[in-house]
């Protein structure tokens, strides 16, 4: 038998960053919306572990025991006194290394997947735990619909949204390291006096009402990291300038990037502004997508 896990992409809708602990992480008020945009991750018995992925992307994604999702497998292995022998395939179509938690995703995944597989029974307290040791977004990935995330963003508090919201995410013709783009938020900020970061209630109150116009009046100024990321891709200006005249309420980088995103007011403005990002060959690709979404599903 095998199960397979279906899990989604997030945008960072608010990400405040405050200034680098002594531990090297950042104080965050991270505030997430899952995405219609999913990988799939199915765990298959075997005689030891391994990992294949496909899809978009996929020769970027590793495939030994450093994969987040392969990590996953061992510690819910090792928690209950098992060995991690399952052969994991991931079903790329979250952007590789594009700020919206692709890899986070396979981790949640692996881990329900190889939960039911094992029938390891673990809580959903437990199955967080995990998720908390192996990365800051991970619980949101097995979490999903929309969560503010404190402490470095792997500590949840579930949110309300009131509607759907419309989003178009541009995908760059390269990648970006989040450390590095982390990096260079403390290089920008080393002679500034960084707040402690704070949800905006005013975007919590536009979630909640399922107010589109509100939260898109929010979003340029929303991403702490955003001019980190643009000082190390600086081409990312002229996506955001394109998805802007296409049409889209807002633009913003995607947590810590390439990834573009665009906030329409519906669906057939979407995929006009998708249109319009495609014919300025300012990216690689167009993504439409609707949040929010379910978190990790067992779908097979």
């Amino acid at each position: 038998m095998s199960v397979t896990v279906r899990v989604p992409a997030k945008v960072n809708v608010q990400l405040a960053v405050g200034a680098a602990r002594p531990d090297g992480f950042h104080d965050l008020a991270n505030v997430f919306l899952a995405v219609g945009l999913y990988d799939e991750v199915t765990a298959t018995p075997a005689g030891e572990l391994t990992v294949t992925c496909e899809g978009p992307g996929a020769g970027q994604v590793p495939l030994d025991r450093t994969n987040l999702a392969a990590r996953a497998a061992i510690a819910l292995a090792a928690r209950h006194g098992i060995e991690p022998d399952v052969h994991l395939h991931i079903a790329k179509d979250i952007p590789v290394a594009g700020g919206m938690a692709g890899g986070s995703a396979d981790a949640a995944g692996a881990l329900l997947a190889c939960d039911a597989l094992w029938g390891t029974d673990a809580s959903r307290e437990e199955l967080l735990d995990i998720c908390a040791e192996l990365g800051s977004d991970v619980p949101f990935s097995l979490v999903g619909g929309a969560a503010l995330g404190t402490g470095r963003g792997e500590q949840l508090r579930v949110l309300d949204v009131g509607g759907e919201f419309h989003w178009v995410f541009a995908v760059a013709d390269g990648g970006l390291s989040t450390p590095a783009v982390y990096r260079e938020f403390d290089r920008l900020n080393a002679h500034t006096d960084v707040p402690e970061p704070v949800a905006s209630q005013r975007l919590l109150d536009a979630l909640a009402k399922g107010d589109v116009d509100g939260l898109a009046s929010l979003l340029p100024d929303s991403n702490g990291l955003q001019p980190a990321a643009l000082s190390l891709f600086p081409e990312l200006t002229d996506t955001l300038a394109a998805g802007r005249a296409a049409g889209a309420l807002a633009a913003l980088v995607s947590g810590s990037g390439p990834t573009t995103a665009f906030l329409t007011g519906d669906a057939e403005s979407a995929h006009t502004v998708a249109e319009g990002l495609l014919a300025s060959g300012t990216c690689r690709a167009a993504r439409v997508a609707a949040s929010p979404a379910p978190g990790a599903t067992v779908v097979s």
